[in-house]
């Protein structure tokens, strides 16, 4: 049976727990210059529908770095953006390559395309979840202070695809979660019905921050909001995560925000330019997390 990787809460702590111990031995090995070739004649195929930095430059170079190939495909330049079913795409790219990412607006997509995918089907973000970014984020928390069981996160902001995935991932690692966002943009009501188990609610985000080892943010307004950016601008007033937040945390407590960042914005410019955030390391750990998560897909 092909392994996939789309939704968080579809693969088991040991699974995901290997991934990311993988991924900080990976890292070591390529700062110590060790050449890996794992996924060498291998090749990666990255479907986008939405631009970005991180993702693809971290799975471009993920491929290389273990002796492997990436292809990318803007929907400009396959079929699939000209009306082409989903099915046929799915059937004929995996026919050719060894694993496919995908980083689409819907999340039922990915989905679709999975199931008539021959290979191991990768989510790199889609409307819903954002699964890549939460491992990266798992993983530098591990780093940086040691297992993430019994830690308090606080989610400041748009209940948007990270938060939600955040959610999925509160059970499997056995932590808690605050959320605090303004009245309206609270995650999707399914991911509420459905994630209920050690997840808080607030309207006032210092209440969310109180204790928290981690205070993690996002931006006000995604990709395809732009035309919201002033309504939620305002509703976002006193959602920024600032001085005031952090203190109300754990003397420990890091930052984190899966960028880009909009100083002034979501986050004050202290804070995240400041010694508690870990934002560099967490987008770093995208390359390495995902090589992990490549390996474990792809081989044997």
């Amino acid at each position: 049976m092909t392994k996939h990787f789309i939704d968080f809460d579809d693969h088991s702590l040991e699974i995901l727990q290997n991934i990311i111990d993988r991924a900080i031995s990976l890292k070591k090995e390529h700062k110590e210059g060790h050449v890996n070739n794992s996924l060498n004649n291998k090749t990666l195929a990255m479907i986008f529908d939405k631009s970005s930095t991180r993702t693809r430059v971290s799975f471009e170079a993920g491929m290389t770095q273990l002796g492997g190939q990436s292809l990318f495909l803007s929907e400009k330049d396959i079929q699939l953006g000209r009306g082409e079913p989903i099915t046929d795409s799915a059937i004929v790219i995996s026919s050719m390559v060894d694993a496919v990412m995908l980083r689409l607006s819907s999340h039922e997509d990915i989905i679709e395309f999975s199931k008539h995918s021959s290979k191991p089907v990768i989510n790199a973000l889609s409307d819903e979840s954002h699964p890549c970014q939460i491992l990266a984020d798992l993983m530098t928390y591990q780093e940086q202070r040691g297992a993430i069981k019994g830690k308090k996160i606080a989610w400041i902001g748009d209940g948007c695809n990270v938060c939600q995935t955040y959610m999925q991932a509160v059970n499997i690692f056995d932590f808690s979660l605050s959320i605090a966002t303004p009245e309206g943009y609270e995650p999707s009501q399914s991911y509420v019905d459905k994630y209920q188990n050690n997840i808080e609610y607030f309207n006032k985000p210092l209440d969310a921050c109180i204790d928290a080892d981690i205070i993690v943010t996002d931006v006000w307004t995604s990709m395809g909001q732009e035309s919201e950016q002033k309504e939620r601008e305002l509703a976002f007033k006193g959602f920024q995560v600032d001085e005031e937040m952090m203190s109300k945390a754990k003397n420990d407590v890091i930052f984190m925000h899966c960028l880009p960042a909009y100083r002034g914005k979501e986050v004050s410019a202290d804070v995240i330019d400041g010694k508690q955030s870990v934002i560099w390391d967490e987008a770093e750990n995208r390359l390495h997390v995902q090589k992990a998560l490549l390996l474990y897909l792809i081989e044997n």
